[in-house]
């Protein structure tokens, strides 16, 4: 026997010792678990057997001490090793079989301090990353479920310090039921083994204590990894649900990680997540089926902090908060492309004193920042958030817009409902969120250079200060708030100066009133900066917006190259391109017929990555007015949904239902009934350029 093999018997022996004495009680304290280094080297699973080969399930039943070494064979016991300082689960899979397909549900990770490590497998590149927004390396090691098995949840922890890294995980969901167990997702945090049923959730006490069976595990990490995303970067056949789910935990950190391709909100917390830390993730292209937003926040969430994270292509808001408990700042984000499928506001703000500040938000499909007033204990709450120093640009909607509390539509409480009128009652305070802080009050609709100065002067709330913004737009208009300028004060009397050489005629400036009890304003309505002998109509916006060339959330990391050729001017685009799908009657699938035209939609838009689409829904006549617009959204997100499947990117397809609203053709016989039940691709160019559209009816599907 060599020395390493008297050294690993003995370790092996000690170890044996351990897991025997060790007592599996109800709380991380008292588990007493042994602290191990355990190397997977089997990508099957399964029943735990004694075999040659130790599986992902067996590491993690004996770190939670429910497998004894004694149970293993003498070569899986050469997998387990003593460890001085915290348990790790490694990986060494065969190369070319990386892919851990679960039959089941794993068990939960109940030992504290442990680490599951990716990075562990030949062939992990730190270095190599498919994204040059923010690095994260490619992953070796996949979980996710067999193709005949329903496993509604990746990796689900309970216990204090656990850190998950270096993983691809994707695929986790389940079917509806009538009854709901806790919420689908890759990665799943709670307080209890197992999780509790979401219809028995409530919020525990805020007094609890290690020994407590409702103790939220604290300090867990989870970072580099791709959660929805397999490692050849393709939407998944079937894409998990939720990608993190704090469900109850205290100071969780998310950062480096890429999160895309789920039905459902790519982070969801539940009752608690004090102290989250949401820190330069890449998530992108979420909510394709259910909840749309990149980022929901409910429950407890003070102290919590969204920071340097690229939210695109999401379906709905990039940040939604629903009556949250506790306050977040949300600050260096770049927020981009989201609301394609449901327009909503890109940050939606319920609750008190959250900041949100220095954030790039651009072609979002609804307003940039909505505050919205809501009712809980017979008191009015969305008071004091403040926003300030963001960037927008390219909004369907105001930069920021307070909702008003008598406004109490569904697209009111998610996209906002528009430019508040100025209020003086002395009830004001309860009818917008933000206490209905007025914006401010420019003196005049233009103001003059000279001397090469220009005095702008206003009126705003007592109390306040006034940041300046340059803007987009015609005077007398809204605009985003596009570059921020000044922040001055407001005097005794109400009034604010600002005294600048640097503005040039043609400049349109807009701005926001901050109140320190109340929090920040809708804009101000444009004025514009003119020459003496001018007039802001004669005189053509300074600030121009310049097309992409292509819209997309992500791009590959680019080689190096000493000589970067000039941008060709773009060529006339003669494609023949068609530009609708048929359905049946009361019908939102598409028919093999259907697939032929989408796939030559999906071609030609691989191809020119400037085409971007709008799908727009129909249906004929019949039918209620709601039933009929529900029925045209989801044939139009049916053709997205196989569009994506192929390969076109979600930021670059929006959605809109006109349901029988708008016929192609009077309704005289089968044959029309057919043609109005159709999606149309209403095909763009960012940069301008013309497209040839031709309408079809190969798949026109007629009634019998």
């Amino acid at each position: 026997m060599t020395y390493y093999q008297s050294i690993r018997t003995l370790a092996t022996s000690l170890l044996l010792a351990t897991v025997a004495t060790a007592a599996v009680a109800q709380t991380p304290e008292s588990l007493n678990l042994p602290k191990v280094q355990i190397t997977v080297n089997s990508s099957q699973d399964g029943p735990i057997t004694t075999d040659d080969q130790l599986t992902l399930r067996e590491a993690i039943a004996i770190t939670n001490g429910t497998l004894p070494l004694a149970e293993l064979s003498d070569t899986e016991q050469q997998q387990v090793l003593p460890s001085s300082g915290n348990s790790v689960v490694g990986f060494d899979l065969p190369t070319g079989n990386t892919t851990i397909e679960l039959q089941s549900l794993l068990p939960v990770l109940a030992q504290p301090g442990l680490t599951v490590d990716g990075t562990t497998q030949a062939g992990y590149d730190a270095t190599q990353s498919a994204t040059a927004e923010i690095l994260v390396a490619i992953p070796v090691v996949e979980i996710t479920p067999a193709d005949d098995a329903e496993v509604f949840r990746g990796l689900t922890i309970v216990a204090d310090d656990v850190t998950i890294r270096g993983l691809s995980l994707y695929g986790f969901t389940s079917k509806h039921r009538a009854t709901e167990s806790t919420p689908p997702a890759d990665i799943f945090i709670a307080h209890e083994l197992p999780p509790p049923d979401i219809s028995q959730q409530y919020i525990p006490a805020n007094n609890f204590s290690f020994h407590d069976e409702n103790h939220p595990p604290q300090g867990i990490v989870i970072e580099q990894n791709w959660i929805g995303i397999p490692t050849d970067d393709t939407v998944p056949e079937q894409p998990s649900a939720f990608g993190v789910s704090v469900f109850n935990s205290q100071g969780v950190k998310l950062r480096h990680n890429r999160i895309s391709y789920h039905d459902g909100s790519g982070v969801i917390t539940g009752v608690r997540a004090e102290n989250l830390e949401v820190v330069e993730n890449l998530i992108v292209n979420n909510g394709l089926a259910g909840m749309p937003d990149a980022i929901r926040l409910e429950g407890h969430i003070d102290n919590s902090l969204i920071t340097g994270n690229l939210m695109c292509g999401n379906d709905g808001s990039g940040i939604f908060l629903f009556k949250p408990q506790g306050a977040v700042e949300i600050s260096n984000n770049d927020i981009r492309f989201n609301g394609q499928r449901l327009r909503r506001a890109a940050i939606y703000l319920m609750g008190n004193d959250h900041r949100v500040v220095d954030n790039h938000i651009a072609n979002q499909k609804g307003p940039g920042v909505v505050v919205t007033a809501f009712s809980q204990g017979g008191h009015t709450h969305s008071q004091r958030n403040v926003i300030k120093d963001n960037r927008f640009e390219n909004l369907e909607g105001l930069s920021i817009d307070l909702n008003t509390r008598r406004n109490r539509g569904v697209q009111d409480f998610q996209r906002g409902d528009g430019p508040n009128p100025l209020r003086d009652s002395h009830q004001r305070r309860r009818d917008t969120g933000n206490s209905a802080i007025n914006p401010p009050q420019f003196d005049s609709v233009e103001f003059f250079t000279v001397n090469g100065q220009v005095v702008l002067q206003g009126k705003a709330d007592i109390g306040s200060t006034v940041q300046l913004y340059l803007t987009r737009g015609n005077t007398g208009e809204y605009g985003p708030l596009t570059t921020p300028l000044a922040i001055v004060d407001v005097d005794e009397d109400g009034t604010f100066s600002y005294v600048s050489a640097d503005l040039q005629p043609g400049d349109v400036i807009s701005g926001i009133s901050t109140d320190p009890d109340y929090g920040t304003s809708e804009p101000a309505l444009n004025t514009t900066v003119v020459a003496l002998g001018e007039t802001s109509t004669t005189r053509p916006n300074r600030m121009t917006l310049t097309a992409a060339e292509s819209i997309q959330c992500t791009t590959p990391p680019a080689p190096p190259v000493s000589f970067v050729p000039p941008t060709p001017e773009p060529e006339i685009l003669r494609l023949q391109v068609p530009r609708n799908v048929h359905y049946g009657l009361d019908e939102d699938f598409i028919n093999s017929e259907s697939t032929v035209i989408l796939d030559q939609i999906a071609e030609v838009m691989q191809q020119y990555p400037s085409i971007v689409v709008d799908l727009h829904g129909h249906t004929d006549s019949r039918a209620s007015v709601a039933y009929n617009q529900d029925l045209a959204r989801r044939r139009a997100n049916n053709a997205r949904r196989y569009l994506i499947q192929k390969g076109v990117a979600p930021e670059r397809m929006t959605i809109r239902s006109f349901g029988e609203t708008d016929l192609l053709v009077e309704e005289i016989d089968r044959v029309n009934y057919a043609r109005n039940r159709r999606v149309e691709f209403v095909f763009s160019d960012v940069r301008g350029v013309e497209i040839t559209f031709v309408d079809q009816e190969e798949d026109l599907q007629i009634e019998q």
